[in-house]
């Protein structure tokens, strides 16, 4: 699909400011889409919006359909007369810049659960047309979802193959038990999914209106512990037991000499060729509900991806197999028509996932901090990009562009003054300035570099499982050059689209 020559800031509505501990889909949402729109941007990108898993990473979530519940902004249910003032007093160990997820988490699912208690004291004996509508229309994922997370929490987060009296493996006598035992807690995470999906759709309905299209974010894989893989086991490798037999990862490069051990059960492809590829085009249909753009992460693996066996502690024993290639694609098109999909192409490409790409017109991602190592041919250097292509200076993966710049060689340095004809002062807005002049359609920006900020405030280090996700900004580092500057180099490079 042809993109329109446009640009957009990558933010995390975690990263958001607010009182409660996280950014969510508040008053600062909304007061950032007027933002982005003031600053001629079109798009705002944000990573996966499911719940967060191991190392609090939105990579790993419990499900592939159901919402972070830590979005949900609480006002909104004070609003409803759900809480009241009094619950929405912050905790004292809330950190303006930073997400404490510890104390973040138990604060805000108290009060989840308060509301929900409340919503359903008031509505007794009654229906509400909005809830059930909500609940028919998710249902093919949200039962499975309400059930999975009732039983994880009352078996402390075990893995589900260890669920005892044939839960893991879904005996029909067991699951119906189970529903009647947790009815209560069933009930309190279907109204989470509810809210969180009634205020999303609000938010992002705000910003189209504003002109501005949301890039969403879809893992290739997901993860061990969640309800998609407890309720299609058969479409995953997994033992007799349950567990996998392989993990997914990527083989040693840029960011690890041991390459990365990800750790997601992998897909049994052929099983999935068989039912024509239903279960992914039901995940995709469902992604475009929620945003306007897919950037599917790890698109490589597609073409082929890296196997690794479950036992090896890293991801260098592992070999290249083949993936679903235009088969998957086809049934999605064939099911959905054209989509506004991104394709995630870093690392090693070879050229089977250069022509999976350009078969199905997906731009490609160019990073501008890869660009550095001296040869003219470097596929991330600009004057080698093509117009099918997202530009970014840096990814949530990357290091901020000060931060990086402060760590690069004196080589990458030297080459990139030469490059663009520099001193190096202004390096973050030198390389705003030179993704937003390229050929390609889409340039992509992370607030932190529009803001100026340094290492401290990276988002996520590959491979690294702690520490990271944490970043939030405050509005007091939001100056009102910031979003000037950013909208002259729009207009002058032709990518302010009204």
């Amino acid at each position: 699909m042809k993109f329109p020559r446009s640009s957009g800031v990558l933010l995390h509505p975690t990263s958001l400011p607010g009182p409660h501990g996280s950014g969510d889909f508040g008053p600062a949402a909304y007061h950032f889409v007027d933002w982005l729109a003031g600053a001629g941007q079109s798009l705002w990108q944000i990573l996966p919006l499911g719940g967060i898993g191991p190392g609090n990473s939105p990579y790993m979530s419990s499900s592939a359909f159901a919402g972070n519940v830590l979005l949900i902004d609480l006002a909104e249910l004070q609003s409803q007369g759900w809480l009241n003032a009094q619950d929405l007093t912050p905790d004292a160990g809330f950190e303006e810049h930073r997400l404490n997820f510890a104390s973040v988490w138990h604060w805000r699912m108290h009060r989840l659960a308060i509301a929900a208690r409340n919503f359903y004291a008031q509505n007794q004996g009654k229906t509400n047309a909005e809830f059930d509508a909500f609940c028919a229309h998710h249902a093919n994922w949200l039962d499975n979802f309400a059930l999975f997370m009732s039983l994880a929490e009352h078996h402390h987060w075990a893995d589900w193959c260890e669920w005892p009296n044939g839960l893991g493996k879904r005996e029909p006598a067991a699951m119906m038990q189970a529903q009647q035992d947790h009815a209560e807690r069933i009930a309190f995470w279907k109204f989470c999914q509810w809210r969180f999906f009634t205020q999303w759709q609000s938010l992002r309905q705000y910003a189209n209106n504003k002109g501005i299209k949301i890039v969403g974010d879809a893992p290739i894989f997901i993860a061990y512990q969640s309800a998609e893989v407890w309720a299609r086991q058969d479409l995953f490798d997994l033992d007799e037991n349950g567990r996998p037999n392989v993990v997914a990862g990527v083989p040693p490069d840029y960011f690890s000499v041991t390459g990365q051990r990800w750790g997601n059960p992998m897909y049994l492809w052929n099983a999935h060729a068989k039912e024509n590829y239903q279960w992914w085009v039901e995940r995709v249909r469902r992604t475009f509900e929620l945003v306007d753009i897919v950037r599917i992460d790890h698109f490589r693996g597609f073409a082929s991806y890296w196997e690794v066996p479950a036992s090896e502690p890293t991801a260098v024993k592992g070999r290249w197999l083949p993936g679903p290639g235009a088969a998957l694609f086809n049934a999605i098109h064939a099911a959905l028509g054209p989509v506004a999909i991104i394709a995630e192409d870093l690392g090693e490409i070879t050229p089977d996932v250069e022509a999976l790409r350009r078969e199905f017109a997906f731009p490609g991602m160019r990073i501008l901090q890869f660009a550095w190592d001296g040869s003219n041919t470097n596929t991330f250097l600009p004057h080698n990009y093509q117009t099918d292509t997202v530009v970014y200076t840096g990814t949530h993966d990357n290091d901020t562009t000060i931060g990086w710049w402060h760590s690069a060689s004196d080589q990458e340095r030297q080459h990139a003054k030469d490059y663009f004809g520099i001193d190096g002062t202004d390096i973050h807005w030198d390389l705003i300035r030179a993704a937003c002049a390229s050929v390609a359609d889409t340039a992509i920006h992370p607030l932190q570099d529009i803001l100026g900020l340094d290492g401290k405030s990276r988002m996520n280090f590959p491979g690294k499982s702690e520490g990271y996700w944490e970043w939030r900004f405050s509005w007091d580092q939001v100056k009102h050059e910031h979003g000037n500057r950013l909208a002259a180099l729009c207009r002058m490079y032709r990518r302010v689209i009204n």
